[in-house]
């Protein structure tokens, strides 16, 4: 579904009503409903079915390690200076990449490439540049101007002449985590970072010709502002980068033990947060960059706006992607794997995924194999989370159903969305609105059965 234009308008009372926890949608269903009856050999299984379909492969690479902790930080991350036990994690890194591409047709080209972390730089050039030719020697790599072969980068772990090694090596995309450039938030977080080492790798990025770069910002750290956002936002608009995510900060010290070094009484107040969206989402949209959806703002020549024009615009684990086709390998400890239809996860232990691959075996720990009734619903979510809406005749050729008959509940749960204006039902279309858009969680919601039967935890909040 075409928008008519890309605006997204943030009404407070809607945020407050309807801002509460809920899935980001990366997978459908939520990696809460993955179980240990799902094991290597269903996965194994699986693979080896999903060759007669002939998709092609992205692949993901979980890189732990990093030099230093960021107390905000949620990922799953070893922070460490042991050099023999990141030597431990790549030999069995390169067991498991052995394992996985036996199960696959050299046939199938890996489109996309995501190195992520932990910090994939913490690696050095000599580690990068193994690890890709051990996955060039496995997998059958595209070289043609579609890939999208991409690396998250900390600017104070880079080596010298890293950048033009990435292209060398067939990256064309760089995602950069700034969060913050005021210096006072970045010592509350412990990572501090000049304004001058991120423009040195987005120069070193263009001078090797890469397609695009990314910066990663959070809002609701501790001493943020409007004011000091603002002044944020503004050297990050003197950069311009292709595409910008904004991320909401979570602070869940309960569950992660480095917010725990964050000042509670520091965190701007959540009237503060709203103002700072706010503040962000009009700044960004007067200086011509499109709000893609879910905290993804994108230039207007950037392919993520194309696909979102043409509908093709897809939503996996790495977020909002030109590649939705493909069949997801995910490689490293806690990575996530959507082959068919099924989804799996690496075992998120670094101790017990390396015992598995030493003895011969996948390091599956959990997944699920989706059913019909998911695999619908998980287009309608779909849809909604990547084309702000979906055509119901369209949707009921592809799936032989009567769209008013099989989610008749959910268009009566929907009904209170559609008169509070998040949400259009009509012409045969359901399209989100331009107030609905920051909320586009909360309508995808509806139609999640999984939340219905009381699943509904351990989310961060909407907005």
């Amino acid at each position: 579904m075409r928008i008519a234009n890309n605006k997204v308008r943030f009404d407070q009372d809607l945020i407050e009503r309807y801002g509460g926890r809920g899935p980001r949608y990366t997978s459908y269903p939520t990696a809460l409903q993955f179980n240990e009856s799902f094991t290597a050999a269903d996965y194994q299984r699986i693979a080896r079915g999903s060759n007669r379909s002939g998709r092609p492969l992205s692949i993901y690479v979980h890189i732990p390690f990093c030099r230093s902790l960021c107390y905000y930080c949620a990922c799953n991350k070893i922070v460490t200076r042991n050099a023999e036990r990141v030597r431990n994690y790549l030999v069995n890194l390169e067991r498991e990449i052995d394992l996985q591409s036996a199960l696959f047709d050299k046939s199938r080209r890996v489109e996309q490439l995501h190195f992520g972390g932990g910090t994939p730089t913490y690696l050095n050039r000599k580690q990068i540049w193994a690890l890709i030719a051990d996955l060039r020697q496995a997998f059958s790599l595209d070289e043609s101007d579609r890939r999208e072969f991409s690396i998250e980068v900390d600017p104070r772990a880079v080596e010298m002449n890293t950048i033009a090694l990435l292209a060398d090596l067939g990256f064309n995309r760089l995602s950069i985590g700034v969060q913050d450039f005021d210096l006072r938030v970045q010592k509350a977080v412990n990572r501090i970072q000049s304004v001058e080492s991120v423009c040195r790798l987005v120069s070193d990025a263009k001078e090797n010709r890469f397609k695009s770069v990314s910066f990663d910002l959070i809002y609701g750290l501790p001493h943020q502002t409007v004011a000091s956002f603002d002044r944020t936002l503004d050297l990050v608009l003197a950069i311009r980068p292709e595409r910008l995510a904004i991320y909401n900060y979570a602070h869940l010290p309960a569950r992660f033990k480095g917010q725990r070094m964050i000042n509670a009484a520091d965190i701007p107040l959540p009237q503060t947060r709203l103002d700072i969206l706010r503040h962000t989402i009009d700044k960004l949209g007067s200086s011509d960059y499109v709000y893609i959806g879910m905290d993804h703002f994108a230039l207007p020549d950037d392919d993520l706006v194309a696909a979102k024009e043409n509908e093709t615009l897809q939503r996996n684990f790495q977020g909002y992607s030109t590649h939705g086709d493909c069949d997801l390998i995910g490689l490293g400890v806690s990575a996530i794997s959507r082959i068919g239809n099924a989804f799996s996860q690496n075992s998120t232990s670094t101790s017990e995924y390396e015992t598995l691959l030493s003895c011969g075996t996948l390091p599956v720990n959990r997944g699920i194999e989706v059913d019909q009734d998911d695999c619908i619903r998980a287009d309608v979510i779909q849809q909604l989370m990547c084309h702000d809406g979906l055509h119901i005749s369209d949707f009921e050729s592809a799936h032989g159903i009567s769209f008013k008959s099989y989610f008749e509940n959910e268009l009566n749960d929907l009904a209170p969305l559609v008169n509070d204006g998040l949400v259009n039902v009509d012409n045969g279309e359901i399209e989100i609105t331009a107030s609905g858009r920051l909320l586009m969680r909360s309508v995808a919601m509806v139609f999640d059965r999984h939340l219905q039967q009381g699943t509904n935890n351990r989310f961060s909040r909407t907005i």
